[in-house]
């Protein structure tokens, strides 16, 4: 059985069903179907592209701060305090010492907000596709985010359709956008439309959870947002050389209301201006020593993503909350196996 904790907002629609019940629902076996296609596609579709799959770490002395409202897990490892990993971005830069082009499916924590167990798209424990290409730019990042999106969907379509049909998925939803480019606009242009519809969105930060669905909603097509504002984002997102404090990065928005798939951006390699990022962002360089080390040393210039398998997942099954595609689901705030 599931409870929850310190959470009297949440919903019981929210909250698992028993464990029994949902490891045995046609619906669970459905929804990890269609995501074993997407993660073979996904898997085919890199390994074309020339990418090398890595196995990324799940602990570390220090972990991406970038996560907005979540906390970060400490462990004790042999006397020491390390992290379990929120994202592998650190990881992946270091990464391209050795290879080029890697990618790697990653496991993550977060200790979310306890009031992100009713947004229906957040878990405190999930997997991301991480991707990371040496020497690219942001829109060649965004070309392959866009070709793995598009080639698990088709995969789907092609090998899983019989899972979408159980769990009531509207096919011709995700087949009427697979040959067309996927939309871009800028966070200016978001906030802009999101003023427009009189909804209160701050323009120097992140686009919230209600704006995101609110413009995911009016869309039938994948698009992205890019060029978020300087402070809105980690230190690792590069800034623009020819528009200062906007950054060279993008999210990737499921249409349908479904939010969020992505996240990427150019990468700061530059010891120096990683240094003052840190800083401006409050982050104590100290605490990144053996990455600023190799910093120091040079690293390679890049690109990368992380596409969330679980949300990934949610959208193209059609399923009405991201824990629906966990075999065991841990949202905010709720205690569960």
């Amino acid at each position: 059985m599931t409870t929850i904790e310190s959470a009297a907002d949440a919903t019981p629609a929210a909250v698992p069903p028993d464990l029994r019940a949902h490891l045995s629902a046609p619906r669970t076996r459905s929804a990890v179907a269609v995501q074993q296609a997407i993660l073979g596609a996904a898997r085919e579709y890199l390994a074309g592209e020339g990418f090398t799959e890595l196995l990324a770490p799940v602990i570390g002395p220090v972990t991406d701060p970038g996560a907005r409202g979540s906390k970060q897990v400490d462990i004790d490892y042999y006397g020491h305090r390390y992290k379990l990993m929120t994202s592998a971005i650190l990881y992946k830069q270091a990464s391209l010492l050795s290879f080029g082009k890697i990618f790697c499916v990653a496991p993550n924590v977060r200790l979310e907000p306890l009031e992100t167990a009713n947004t229906d798209r957040h878990l405190a424990e999930f997997h991301q596709l991480d991707v990371e290409i040496a020497g690219a730019s942001r829109d060649e990042a965004t070309e392959v985010a866009q070709g793995v999106v598009r080639h698990a969907v088709r995969r789907v379509l092609d090998t899983a359709a019989d899972h979408l049909d159980v769990l009531g998925r509207d096919r011709d939803a995700l087949a009427t956008w697979l040959d067309d480019p996927f939309g871009r606009i800028t966070h200016r242009e978001a906030v802009r439309r999101l003023h427009a519809s009189d909804h209160p969105q701050d323009p120097g930060a992140e686009i919230d959870w209600a704006g995101e669905r609110l413009l995911s909603e009016s869309e039938k097509c994948p698009f992205f947002i890019t060029d978020y504002p300087k402070g809105s984002r980690g230190f690792y997102d590069r800034e623009s050389a020819t528009d200062p404090g906007s950054l060279r990065n993008f999210d990737l928005i499921a249409p349908e209301g479904y939010g969020e798939l992505c996240s990427g951006s150019e990468r700061e390699y530059d010891y120096r201006r990683m240094i003052a990022r840190m800083r401006e962002t409050g982050e104590n360089p100290a605490k990144y020593g053996w990455y600023l080390d190799l910093v120091r040393g040079g690293i390679p210039a890049s690109a990368g993503f992380g596409i969330g398998v679980q949300r990934l997942t949610r959208y193209v099954a059609g399923l009405d909350a991201v824990w629906q595609a966990s075999m065991f689901p841990k949202l905010p705030g709720v205690v569960s196996a």
